[in-house]
């Protein structure tokens, strides 16, 4: 932190997260805010979100150009490249963009073999982000994915012949599956090159297909330390093809690679969220304000119409909360957090004697302000942070 500096703001990072929420299956794990695409006109939502983004520009008018845009949902390679384009024209205009700002497009394997991708380069898109979640069909299956391995190869091949900043998204921790089946799996998504990965623990949500089907005891989820033996085997591989993790979930082959998008929300920058159910967070006279948009896509386009605004609501945080979520945030990244940052909100010092226990049992790093967990501290990250937490 730096003499006088702001404990969280754009300083940290300032971008705008889009939320598109059609898709075209809705996956039986998925608990975000998403809606079937069938029969669905996306014009007026559209319309909503652009004018949404134009609506924030008065309201902060000391935030800068955005280091970031994330097209995120949902499904928003469901839309055409001029769809997109005028989304990220939409945030250009209203705030600009910094020079080579990372803007991001989620993608199904399917949507990258059916789209132009050298129209979504055009259209501004520098980093695709796609959900291949795994290379076994059996588990695709599973999963309630409408792509198969073969699929997901090929789209993964035609993606990084004209996006060389790619990330892929792979779950794991899935009922019945050994280290052996995922080192391979692991391994064969390697041999791709890609330089992104992020690896998510498959999490039962309990109003999902999946959270109803465990309830009626249809099949067990595994077991945490299973799932415990599997995440410190990812980081070994990864580690070892030259793919560190550099927070919780994500890997990089280079410090460049890395979602700048997302170290905004680990390092406490700001950010819009704009479309049905997107979050934000803003900083505006010296406080740290949470906002939530309408989660229904007709509520929401009637919002902004209407009010202008698409939030259901919006709330300053009180110090203690924003130093708890900048505390929780900034220890996922492995570059970890400086304390002075968190007790210049909270009003007290963290609990050295919590941090030195944390230090002698290998889980935490110390160095002068800042504070990290070392790789087996992020094993449990969760824990540590509320034991931490002012």
């Amino acid at each position: 932190m730096s003499e006088g500096g702001a404990p969280f703001g754009p300083e940290y990072g300032f971008g705008i997260y889009i939320h598109w929420p059609y898709c075209a299956r809705i996956c039986p794990y998925c608990d975000f805010n998403v809606y079937a695409a069938k029969d669905r006109d996306p014009s007026p939502l559209l319309d909503a979100i652009c004018r949404d983004i134009a609506i924030h520009r008065p309201r902060l008018p000391e935030h800068g150009a955005l280091d970031s845009v994330y097209l995120g949902g949902g499904t928003p390679s469901l839309l055409p490249p001029a769809d997109i384009a005028r989304l990220i024209q939409s945030a250009s205009d209203s705030f600009g963009l910094k020079p080579g700002a990372e803007i991001t497009l989620e993608a199904n394997p399917n949507d990258v073999l059916r789209l132009d991708l050298h129209g979504l380069k055009a259209a501004g898109i520098n980093r695709l982000s796609i959900g291949l979640q795994s290379l076994d069909d059996s588990a695709l299956a599973f999963l309630g994915r409408d792509h198969d391995s073969a699929a997901a190869r090929i789209a993964l091949s035609r993606a990084m012949d004209v996006f060389p900043n790619l990330s892929v998204d792979l779950i794991y921790a899935r009922p019945g599956q050994t280290g052996e089946a995922w080192q391979a799996e692991l391994q064969d998504v390697l041999a791709f090159g890609a330089p992104h990965i992020s690896l998510y623990e498959l999490t039962i949500e309990a109003r999902t297909a999946f959270g109803k089907a465990v309830a009626r005891g249809q099949w067990t989820p595994m077991d945490d330390d299973d799932q415990a033996d599997l995440y410190e085997l990812t980081q070994d591989v990864l580690a070892s093809a030259g793919m560190p993790a550099y927070e919780v979930s994500n890997h990089a082959a280079s410090a460049d690679v890395r979602s700048r998008h997302n170290l905004t929300y680990w390092q406490g920058g700001d950010w819009i969220g704009v479309g049905p159910g997107a979050h934000g967070r803003l900083s505006v006279g010296g406080s740290r304000y949470a906002s939530e948009a309408e989660r229904q896509p007709a509520a929401y386009i009637a919002n902004v119409q209407a009010l202008a605004s698409g939030w259901s609501e919006a709330s300053k945080l009180y110090p203690l909360d924003a130093a708890r979520e900048l505390l929780a945030m900034g220890l996922r990244p492995a570059g970890g957090i400086d304390r002075r940052r968190i007790e210049a909100l909270s009003g007290k010092p963290l609990a050295q004697d919590k941090i030195d226990v944390f230090v002698s049992e290998g889980w935490m790093i110390e160095a002068g302000s800042v504070i990290a967990l070392t790789p087996s501290g992020r094993l449990l990250a969760d824990a540590l942070t509320a034991e931490l937490s002012p």
